[in-house]
This record gives structure tokens, C-alpha cells and sequence, in this order.
């Protein structure tokens, strides 16, 4: 475009060029350049992507390695986090903080490891909850939080007690809805779950989630185990309040940390998602034995189980697609420890090759107790189909999802995390000196 003055006896009628109409004066030819300058300037933004990427972090309960259709599973189907697996990156030596709940949650919150962090066990507060973080503690939440970021967890928290200075409101999220107590999350069909600093409650009949089959009951028959069910699943509701807050805070950056109570025992289903997996295979029923309610096909309940939390993942990545938030959206999938040891509560990880190849189990420090799968994706970021057999923990998580959202200044001196940000975007990254 010429930089000089047309004519005169042409300035009062108006040309398009590009879709724009201006006058041809000589102030109408520097509000043009402006704004094709702005418009440049515009798409330039587009390419280099948003300094805050959306962060959605699934975190399931005592999922093993193997559990996923993507880390070699047979049995379950997982379609949508198979396909998370082929649009994003699989880590194939991720380690979870802790072979059990609390601590392991704790690292991830934190960025220390078990040496260093605060939680170091499934310590009970009665009549409900776990030992509480300290008020002081520096969360992953609230460091996002000071970035601007809608905060929001939903699922099961377990560290720290309604009330406590440990409760997620106190720790850097400004929602919560599912259950603070990881005891309360044994019975997927609580009397209640909390709604913030709320209880909110359910249609559900008050039962306890360790129980045995009452004698005499006749073990093949469904109908004895109906009273170990109720109207209200509350894994359901609770991604349903999930998606909530997605469409919520659609117009700024945000953080949902999904801690799930799924595959975690009790072994309970709605019968929708169970009927696709009766008989398909040797099924005998568990009267409740070993803990934890009885169930009469324990190992489609199990499979069910996860695939319908399958389902819910397919869900939320629908929703940020419908929203136009698909590329502005990290995805992490991955499990608080390994899966459990055979026959607790109906399970069976050795029919289902849960721990895949790993020796130990949920509690246990070899490698089927801590090593755990994890899918990452993010459109145009993370490289499509990737593999990483670089070791990181859940310690990383924090300096990585910061040096991410364009904070890495702001990550404590003091943690034990290490960011693995460069692998994530394809690039070399020297191997991890100490986990």
C-alpha cells in the first residue's frame, strides 16, 4: 500500500480494500495503516497462544498402570483417554508422591517430596476427615490463584477436615464440591456430599460401605445386594459440578483438579454402565469377605467402573471443545498410586493385569505401588502421538504447570519439584538427577 496522499478531487468518495471502507484523506490513510497494523498485531497474539492455558488435572483413585487401553489393557475399554493418548503424550515412568491417598495428594499439591511434605500418611480426624495441611502451607492452588486463575476441586480431598485450616476453601480454591473425608468416599452413594463448606444432602439411604452379605442370602442373586446401592451416584454428580465450573469461568484462565473417587472400593456402579460388562467373562460373586460391600460381578463392576469415569473424561473434553477452549486447554490424566492388592474388596488386579508389569501394589514402594500411568494433552503444544520415558513424580507438578501458565518465577525456592515444561513441548531435556 502506498504511503502517499491521493487526490484531492478523490478524497470525499469512500474505496474498499479488504473489507474496510474508509475516506481516502490523508487522516483516513493513517486510521488504516493503524489498523491493519492492529489486525497484524492481532494475529500475531493468535500464533503465540495464551500465557495462561486452561489446566484440568483428573486425578483417579488406586488406578494401576496397566488399567488404560493406552498402557496395554484389554479387558476395559477407555476409548476417550485412549484417544487423549494419541493426540497428546504418554509418560511411561511417572511416580505418584505416595503408594497411598493423602500423602500422595499432598505432594502433588505442594511440589515436596514425602521426605519433606507435611502429610505422610491416611492419619484419621474423627468423627470426620484427615490430619489438615497448616494454614501456611504454599499449594499449587493458591499459587495459581495469585496468576489469576479460577480455582476449583472437585472429588475427594482428604487433607483436612470440614472446618479445618487443611479444607480446600483454606487452600487455595474458591470451589469445592465432593467429599473431604477419604473414609466417607469408601460409599459412591453417600447420605452427602459437601458444597463448599457445606453439606449437601443426598437421596441416598444412610449405609456403611463395609459390610458383609447378610447369611443366608443366595450369592448369584442381584437382589440381595440392592441394599448396597442408592439413587444418587456421586461420582456422577460431582464431574456434573465440574462441568459446571468449566462453563463458568470459560472467560478466564482456570484450574479444575478432578481428584475422582473412581476405581477406588466400594466396587459400586450404576446398572447402565455394569450390563456392559456381565458375562463377559468367569465372574464369581464376592460376599464381602475382605472388607468392603459385596458385589455380584465384582470384576465388571471393576471395569465399569472405569469406564464410565472413561466416559466422564470424553465428557469434559467435549464441553472444552463445544466452548471454543480446546486449544487453550491442558489435559492431565493420572492416578494417586498403583492399584490394589488381589482380593481386597472383590478386586482382582491380576485378572486385569492392572499393575501391568510391576511387582507391589497400592501401600508397596516397588514400582506397582508408585509408578502410575499419565496421558498429557494439549492441541498445538503438546507433540500428537509422543511417548516420554523420562522419569518425573508428582513433585514436578507444580514448577511445571507454573513455568506453563508463564510464572515460572513465581515457584518456590524451597520445593523439590523439578519442571519437566520442555518435554511436554517436545523438546530435549537432560534426564531427572534424584526422585
Amino acid at each position: 500500500m502506498s504511503h502517499h496522499q491521493p487526490p484531492a478531487n478523490r478524497s470525499r468518495f469512500p474505496r474498499k480494500t479488504r473489507g474496510w471502507t474508509w475516506p481516502l484523506d490523508g487522516a483516513g490513510w493513517i486510521l488504516a495503516l493503524a489498523a491493519l497494523a492492529c489486525l497484524g498485531g492481532a494475529g500475531e497474539a493468535r500464533a503465540a497462544g495464551p500465557a495462561k492455558p486452561n489446566i484440568v488435572f483428573i486425578l483417579a483413585d488406586d488406578l494401576g498402570y496397566g488399567d488404560l487401553g493406552c498402557f496395554g489393557q484389554k479387558k476395559i475399554r477407555t476409548p476417550n483417554l485412549d484417544r487423549m493418548a494419541a493426540e497428546g503424550m504418554r509418560f511411561t515412568a511417572h511416580y505418584a508422591g505416595s503408594p497411598v491417598c493423602a500423602p500422595s495428594r499432598c505432594v502433588l499439591l505442594t511440589g515436596r517430596h514425602p521426605g519433606h511434605a507435611f502429610i505422610r500418611d491416611n492419619r484419621e480426624v474423627q468423627p470426620e476427615g484427615q490430619l489438615a495441611l497448616p494454614a501456611a502451607t504454599v499449594t499449587l492452588a493458591r499459587l495459581l490463584q495469585q496468576q489469576g486463575y479460577a480455582t476449583g476441586a472437585f472429588g475427594k480431598w482428604g487433607l483436612g477436615a470440614p472446618g479445618s485450616e487443611g479444607a480446600p476453601l483454606q487452600q487455595g480454591f474458591d470451589r469445592f464440591f465432593g467429599y473431604l473425608c477419604q473414609r466417607l468416599a469408601h460409599n459412591h452413594y453417600p447420605a452427602y456430599l459437601w458444597d463448599n463448606d457445606r453439606r449437601r444432602p443426598l437421596g441416598n439411604p444412610v449405609f456403611s460401605a463395609h459390610q458383609k452379605l447378610p447369611a443366608g442370602a443366595g450369592t448369584n442373586d442381584p437382589a440381595a445386594y440392592t441394599n448396597f446401592v442408592g439413587r444418587e451416584y456421586a461420582p456422577d454428580l460431582i464431574l456434573e459440578q465440574a462441568r459446571r465450573f468449566v462453563r463458568e469461568n470459560r472467560d478466564r484462565p482456570f484450574f479444575l483438579f478432578v481428584p475422582t473417587t473412581i476405581p477406588h472400593l466400594a466396587l459400586q456402579v450404576p446398572e447402565d454402565s455394569l450390563r456392559e460388562y456381565l458375562g463377559q467373562w468367569p465372574d464369581p460373586p464376592y460376599a464381602g469377605g475382605k472388607s468392603y460391600l459385596p458385589h455380584y460381578s465384582p470384576r465388571a463392576a471393576y471395569a465399569a467402573m472405569i469406564t464410565r469415569l472413561d466416559r466422564e473424561v470424553g465428557r469434559l473434553l467435549s464441553l472444552v471443545q463445544e466452548l471454543g477452549l480446546d486449544e487453550r486447554t491442558l489435559f492431565i490424566f493420572t492416578s494417586d498410586n498403583g492399584p490394589l492388592y488381589d482380593q481386597l474388596g472383590g478386586t482382582d488386579t491380576d485378572f486385569f493385569g492392572s499393575a501391568a508389569a510391576w511387582r507391589g501394589r497400592k501401600g508397596s514402594v516397588y514400582e506397582g505401588g508408585l509408578r502410575v500411568p499419565l496421558v498429557v494433552r494439549w492441541p498445538g503444544r503438546v507433540p500428537a502421538g509422543a511417548t516420554a520415558g523420562r522419569v518425573t513424580g508428582f513433585e514436578d507438578w507444580l514448577p511445571t504447570l507454573l513455568e506453563l501458565a508463564g510464572a515460572a518465577a513465581a515457584t518456590p525456592k524451597d520445593i523439590d519439584g523439578l519442571s519437566f515444561a520442555p518435554t511436554l513441548r517436545g523438546e530435549s531435556q537432560a534426564e531427572r538427577p534424584f526422585l
